[in-house]
């Protein structure tokens, strides 16, 4: 069985004592490519430092996480990030980890609002999947995604657990797929009711690695080697065998991401 994460920050410092046995782990498991969202400039540099090591294996993505747009002059930052876009010869295969949160502050919510409404644009002018992160913004997300409806934008809705009507909005643009992770293995979670109505061929899977780890290994440091839980979480709520649900979500991915082909 070989999957692929599609969502994981294994570029942090919560990895830098024993990454390659991580990855090692993830291997093992299954794990056939993992993909490296960031969030700053910095972490995609280092997202890509880590994917010249692991080439074939790892694979960088370059975003403004809505959390982290600096206080000022973002602008410049958003300039350094697509300048590297437009050189061209870039490792990065998407956009992200960008969107909108509204969660613990939403005093930014113009900026935060312009900043992705700007890395969009990049999505279409660069031909490039988004990787969207939304928490309490699910209206604000749905109106700024509203004007690009049929042209051609992709990518995934990050670390979806919202309703069924959340998920029928979401997935109302074709190109776009739900990010499942370890949510889905919670006791108490209502994600595997939300999920009636959605069919396999609209989801990749996710670690969103360090955190959000599945059952049995919650609390703990999450990783790719964890992915089986979520695979095997996800077949009992299809009727499906892993191996089908490893299979479609991995040719999900490869479809929303073809230059990790």
């Amino acid at each position: 069985m070989q999957f692929i994460d599609t969502h994981a920050h294994l570029y942090g410092e919560e990895f830098l004592s024993d990454i390659d046995e991580v990855l090692s782990r993830a291997r093992q498991s299954g794990a056939h490519k993992i993909f490296l969202p960031s969030t700053t400039m910095q972490s995609a540099f280092q997202a890509s430092q880590l994917s010249e090591r692991y080439p074939g294996f790892l694979y960088p993505m370059l975003g403004l996480h809505p959390e982290d747009i600096p206080q000022g002059d973002y602008h410049s930052e958003l300039a350094k990030m697509e300048k590297l876009l437009s050189a061209g010869s870039h490792p990065f295969i998407g956009i992200g980890e960008v969107g909108l949160d509204f969660y613990w502050d939403a005093s930014r919510r113009e900026e935060q609002l312009e900043v992705f409404r700007i890395q969009v644009g990049w999505a279409l002018k660069y031909d490039l999947p988004l990787m969207i992160h939304s928490r309490s913004a699910h209206a604000d997300l749905m109106a700024c995604l509203e004007p690009f409806r049929g042209s051609g934008l992709r990518g995934v809705f990050h670390c979806f657990t919202g309703t069924a009507a959340e998920a029928r909005d979401l997935l109302s643009h074709s190109g776009f797929m739900l990010g499942i992770g370890g949510v889905v293995t919670f006791k108490k979670s209502a994600l595997p009711e939300a999920l009636r109505e959605v069919p396999l061929s609209r989801i990749v899977l996710e670690t969103d690695s360090p955190y959000m780890a599945p059952v049995p290994h919650r609390g703990k440091r999450n990783e790719s080697a964890f992915v089986p839980e979520i695979i095997a979480r996800l077949a009992q709520l299809y009727s499906v065998g892993p191996d089908e649900v490893a299979l479609q979500t991995t040719r999900n991915a490869l479809g929303l991401f073809p230059l990790a082909v």
